[in-house]
């Protein structure tokens, strides 16, 4: 009796045996040997552009699809450059410890996901450095497919904790990152040579108690902006995203600051200034842009400021905000067409009180500035009510503006941004504006009304060429903003 029950489990063991392999082979037959049942990408190349080296981008994803009715194993998923590639890869859960891992599996009609990023080592360049390496995946079939991975390391000059209390020039072809607040302290001068580039880091200000001079070019711009040099996704990059840093902060002992041919954009503000009086000029703006923040671009309480030939565009706030003080614009584009959710301000607004705080408004000039955006009026006056004789003086002076039609001694030859003109608001410029990748562009059309209506004795005595460097006056008949049209001869 004991023998056939043994005899029954061996035959019992022989026959699990035999449904394991049938079940083996079974399991074999559903996958694809085939060479010619190939992988399918979302990508074919993944572009981190230009990011800081030595700092570790965001995580980049993409998909790897199998079409077929079968199964595909991948033995093998590989860099190129094995261990020593800066890119670091994980495929479905795993990652490519050393540059490499296997066994992978993609059922029928099925995909899997792969996550990676790249952390680019110093070079020493002054110039970003382009990296390339190529994701390999080999499949049991023997199929060999590429995903090429490219990305360009910019080496930066790193600071953190920095307050400069004596004069210093920052010139330096290198970028400057700010990881937190670079301060001025008052009394010091900091100069930034034509083709600086500040890059700060989310919250970081430049905070300015002495005098900043920014003395940039046409051709070498100083630029101010945030530190992300990669992508938010596909095709967006992060520069183009307002507040990612702090803005320029002019602190109320903060005099005799000249920023010539400068880029301030995608900021929580462009340039605040600080309550100062206006017995000494706080800020010369000349050939510059501040353009893409989530507040003010300008902020100006009880300062002297002048600003020309520039462009001040696209604030969640208003791009320019005046409280009192003595303020002159000349040759100045200031339109908001901010384009994203949360609330957007005004082109100009300009107030003699704040509260209950009595703000004089000396004056606030305005010649040859074009005044515009969505709204059907970008332009705010707000005067005190309580107290009525404080100095309350404005004028515009050959200017488009976009605002309900009104007469007023302060007005001379001015323009209305409205439909009855051929083209109004965002038609005022070209090419289009692209929201879906976020470019503006405010060249200007040339069926803008805003062409050949400037004052030419303000365009000659102040900025006979626009911030392009073009000739206003070569036909007597200069274009109000900053930019002149350019006009085809065909």
């Amino acid at each position: 009796m004991k023998k056939a029950i043994f005899r029954g489990k061996v035959r019992s063991v022989w026959s699990l045996l035999a449904f394991m392999l049938l079940s083996a082979c079974m399991a074999d037959d559903e996958y694809t040997l085939s060479p010619g049942d190939r992988l399918a990408f979302s990508v074919d190349t993944v572009a981190f552009d230009t990011v800081i080296s030595g700092s570790p981008t965001g995580t980049y994803t993409f998909q790897v699809y199998n079409r077929h009715k079968k199964a595909i194993r991948i033995p093998v998923v590989s860099l190129g450059s094995g261990a020593a590639s800066p890119f670091r890869v994980n495929v479905d859960g795993t990652f490519l410890e050393g540059g490499s891992a296997g066994d992978f599996e993609i059922g029928a009609e099925d995909s899997i996901r792969v996550f990676l990023f790249v952390n680019v080592a110093p070079q020493d360049k002054d110039e970003p450095v382009e990296i390339k390496d190529k994701l390999i995946f080999v499949t049991e079939g023997g199929a060999v497919q590429e995903v090429v991975l490219k990305a360009a390391g910019q080496d930066v000059i790193t600071m953190e904790g920095l307050r400069l209390e004596k004069d210093s020039v920052f010139s330096s072809p290198r970028p400057y990152r700010i990881m937190d607040s670079l301060v001025v302290g008052e009394g010091a001068v900091l100069t930034l040579s034509e083709g600086t580039r500040l890059y700060f880091h989310a919250g970081a200000s430049l905070i300015v108690r002495g005098t900043v001079r920014a003395l940039g070019s046409l051709d070498k711009p100083v630029v101010l902006r945030g530190d992300r040099l990669d992508n938010m996704f596909s095709g967006q990059p992060y520069d183009r995203i307002p507040g990612q840093w702090g803005g320029v902060i002019l602190k109320e002992s903060s005099y005799g600051n000249e920023l010539d041919f400068c880029d301030i954009h995608s900021g929580s503000f462009g340039i605040r200034c600080d309550s100062s009086g206006v017995e000494q000029r706080k800020l010369l703006l000349e050939n510059s842009v501040i353009h893409n923040v989530t507040g003010d671009g300008l902020y100006a309480r009880m300062s002297r400021i002048f600003v020309g030939n520039s462009q001040i565009t696209n604030a969640g706030g208003n791009c320019v905000t005046l409280y009192g003080g003595d303020n002159s614009f000349i040759q100045c584009t200031i339109a908001n067409f901010y384009a994203f959710a949360g609330g957007r301000g005004v082109a100009l607004e300009f107030s003699n009180i704040d509260g209950a705080v009595r703000l004089p408004l000396y004056k606030a000039e305005f010649a040859n500035c074009l005044i515009t955006g969505y709204s059907s009026d970008e332009l705010m006056g707000n005067q005190s009510e309580r107290y009525p004789d404080d100095a309350y003086n404005y004028s515009f002076m050959n200017c488009l503006l976009n605002t309900p039609e009104f007469e007023s001694e302060y007005l001379q030859d001015c323009l209305w941004d409205n439909d009855k003109a051929q083209v109004w608001r965002e038609g005022n410029f070209t090419p289009p504006f692209d929201l879906s990748r976020l470019i503006f562009t405010f060249s200007l059309d040339p069926r803008s009304q805003a062409v050949d209506k400037g004052n030419a004795d303000v365009a000659r005595t102040f900025y006979p060429r626009d911030i392009q460097g073009r000739d206003r006056l070569s036909d007597d008949a200069p274009d109000i903003g900053c930019y002149e049209a350019q006009i085809s001869n065909d």
